[in-house]
């Protein structure tokens, strides 16, 4: 399925009916009275979150989004049906802006969370409502209230717990693929990876999280270079970052010039993001071009007071104990000290 993350909506909640001008004609009544009766309500538009959607594909083959209008009211005081709402279904973590004013109207943040968006006409009062002790035979009743129109832009923030975070073919996809059901695209070339994918992570005792795995980000992102800043918003709900970091490139490439250069690109795309703190995994320890560095390089990072976690997706090794520090950092502590 296509990934779509960002949609335009052109939305309207339905009118409301038209009030109905009748009078009683009986035989045998001579005077019947006023019996128009009032039209219907016109359809909200109504909002709602599901986990069962990853993208907003659907959305964007239908820009045009309508909810059924109030019937008008009629004769014998019948009221007019009201008008059908709109059910709009989103994924979790969809923000609805107005896309004129760039207001925040909902964030979708929650599975079922339903919200009124545009709310539908009222139907107007049909002529036997205005009858009075003056005005026994009045001739006229109310038109049907408009509905409401809006512009609005649809932008969905991947809810995780944990965010990957990263340059091309630093390890992420693997890491992912090695702990979760998760099956992104894997493979010895930059940008591998060109949508964000979410794995649910199994943990000890039925426990899990949800990862998210983005495209690598390179210097010069906010300029456009690789696939730019697009997905680092779904990296602004997760509660921890992995800075994965490859140093088999070693001497050849800078690790920690490039480590610096991606933290760089983040405070660029936004500076709560980029204060959100980071927990850097050495990934690949299974190379000896790694070993030979490691000590090096966790050296450089524990100077700085930042706490390394060397692993290796393709073996294993490592991977437990950087469970365990999720787990303590999600939770407060790790599964064997409950």
């Amino acid at each position: 399925m296509k990934f779509i993350d960002e949609v335009t909506l052109f939305t309207s909640s339905g009118h409301g009916g038209a009030g109905c001008v009748a009078f009683r004609r009986e035989k045998f009544i001579e005077f019947g009275g006023p019996n128009g009766g009032d039209g219907g309500k016109g359809g909200d538009v109504i909002f709602q979150a599901t986990s069962g959607m990853s993208t907003l594909l659907e959305l964007r083959h239908r820009p045009h989004q309508k909810a059924e209008n109030g019937s008008n009211g009629q004769g014998k005081n019948r009221h007019g049906a009201g008008g059908e709402d709109l059910v709009i279904k989103v994924p979790v973590g969809t923000v609805v802006t107005d896309a004129e004013t760039g207001d925040v109207l909902a964030d979708m943040n929650a599975d079922n969370l339903r919200i009124i968006l545009l709310k539908g006409g009222r139907g107007g009062q049909g002529n036997a409502r205005f009858a009075s002790a003056t005005n026994k035979t009045p001739r006229f009743a109310q038109p049907g209230e408009e509905g409401q129109e809006r512009k609005l832009r649809l932008e969905l923030k991947l809810m995780a717990d944990v965010g990957l975070l990263g340059l091309p073919n630093a390890g992420k996809s693997s890491l992912i693929s090695k702990i979760s059901a998760a099956r992104p695209k894997i493979a010895d070339y930059p940008f591998t990876t060109i949508v964000p994918s979410l794995g649910v992570v199994p943990y000890k005792n039925y426990r899990s999280f949800v990862m998210a795995d983005i495209p690598g980000i390179i210097a010069g992102a906010h300029e456009g270079a690789g696939l730019g800043h697009r997905f680092l918003k779904h990296l602004e709900r997760s509660g921890i970052l992995l800075h994965l970091v490859d140093i088999s490139w070693m001497p050849e490439r800078d690790p920690l010039a490039e480590y610096e250069a991606v933290n760089r690109e983040l405070a660029l795309f936004s500076a709560e993001l980029a204060e959100k703190e980071q927990a850097v995994v050495i990934t690949k320890i299974d190379l000896p071009q790694t070993r030979d560095n490691l000590a090096e390089i966790t050296a450089w990072f524990e100077g700085r007071g930042v706490k390394v976690f060397p692993i290796s997706s393709a073996t294993g090794e490592g991977v437990g104990e950087l469970l365990d520090e999720i787990a303590r950092r999600l939770w407060g502590k790790a599964e064997e000290e409950w």
